[in-house]
C-alpha cells in the first residue's frame, strides 16, 4: 500500500491534497457517492491554501 505524504506542496489546499492522494479519505463512500467535504470545496472554494514561496529575487 502506498501512502502519500500528507504535507501538501506550496500553492495547494491541504484538504484537497489529502483527499486526492490518500486512499483512506474516500474509503467509506459508496460507489458514485460524492464526498461532502469535496463538494463543499467545489462550491465555496478553498479556505486554507499553503502559501507559495516568493519568487522575488
Amino acid at each position: 500500500m502506498i501512502v502519500a505524504s500528507l504535507t501538501p506542496p506550496p500553492g495547494e489546499c491541504p484538504q484537497c491534497w489529502q483527499h486526492a492522494h490518500d486512499p483512506r479519505a474516500h474509503r467509506n463512500l459508496r460507489p458514485r457517492e460524492d464526498c461532502p467535504q469535496c463538494v463543499d470545496h467545489l462550491v465555496n472554494g478553498h479556505p486554507h491554501i499553503v502559501p507559495k514561496k516568493s519568487r522575488w529575487w
